[in-house]
């Protein structure tokens, strides 16, 4: 994994955690800061984590079961549940302390949600991307406009999606990246995309990308009571609570904002990163990084 920050002192390193070898990037000393990717690149975390190690954090970016260069799970598993518990597995092998955060982004933010609250003695602050607590995905559902939006969470649930996705140098993801962001002035993302082709760039691990949204969104029990990842998500974190959201990106708006905020626990926040989408981590750096130390600093 290259993160692209050549002023930053960064170790790669492999680790066990909850029976897997992860690939991890880490700088600086301090609290633990583990920062979790989604279905993109862990890339995205190049300005926050010379940010974080500055403040005096020992910043970490592991890359999620499954991606390149992390192992591929033996099971087969992408469950919500098993990335919750890698995250918290993580927190135990690199020793992290009561005073560790944990940052997440896409899945990785819904991970954040539910590590949090399985595991409110290991974090003591959360911060959350672009990626809601689960009962505001339920907003709108049946509008069109939004279907449309999510036609991937749709399209990835049949099995010609792993030779589609594949097709000409994985265009899909291109079109994916362009759905989500689009042109932020500013921001070039060819490299970032490039990184995500590359943790997908075998059939094996682009099938296991495909499976976070079979697993955690299967056809036969998404929306009914059934439904493992509500279940799973039903308790928000008792931890003060960050939530960034990109004004580009449609799930949030400021009256949604708002929502959340008064739901999380006393002393969150959150805000909406004016002309940012999906990506706004890398997207909107500056501002993004700010409010975060900011928050970490209270």
């Amino acid at each position: 994994m290259t993160l692209g920050n050549e002023e930053l002192e960064m170790e790669h390193k492999r680790i066990t955690a909850n029976g897997l070898d992860l690939a991890y990037v880490e700088a600086g000393e301090g609290p633990l800061a583990l920062m979790l990717h989604g279905f993109d690149t862990p890339r995205l975390y190049r300005y926050l984590m010379p940010a974080l190690a500055e403040a005096g954090y020992r910043a970490v970016v592991p890359t999620m079961r499954g991606f390149a260069p992390s192992q591929v799970p033996p099971d087969g598993s992408m469950r919500l549940p098993d990335l919750i518990a890698d995250a918290n597995a993580l927190h135990e092998a690199l020793g992290g302390g009561s005073d560790a955060v944990l940052i997440g982004h896409d899945w990785g933010g819904f991970t954040t949600w539910g590590a949090a609250a399985a595991a409110p003695e290991r974090w003591a602050r959360i911060v959350v991307n672009d990626v809601p607590p689960l009962e505001f995905y339920d907003r709108d559902s049946a509008d069109p406009s939004r279907i449309e939006r999510y036609v991937h969470f749709y399209f990835f649930q049949m099995a010609i999606a792993d030779r589609l996705v594949a097709a000409n140098d994985l265009a899909y993801l291109d079109w994916l990246w362009d759905h989500w962001t689009g042109n932020v002035p500013g921001y070039d993302s060819t490299e970032d995309r490039k990184a995500m082709k590359e943790g997908l760039g075998t059939p094996e691990r682009l099938h296991l990308g495909l499976e976070l949204y079979r697993q955690n969104f299967p056809a036969a029990t998404f929306g009914t009571p059934q439904w493992e990842m509500a279940r799973v998500l039903d308790k928000l974190p008792s931890q003060p609570t960050l939530y960034l959201h990109g004004t580009e990106d449609p799930v949030v708006d400021e009256a949604t904002l708002a929502e959340i905020i008064a739901m999380l626990p006393p002393g969150s926040d959150g805000a909406m990163i004016e002309g940012a989408g999906h990506h706004l981590l890398a997207e909107k750096p500056q501002e993004v990084n700010r409010r975060i130390l900011a928050f970490l600093a209270r």
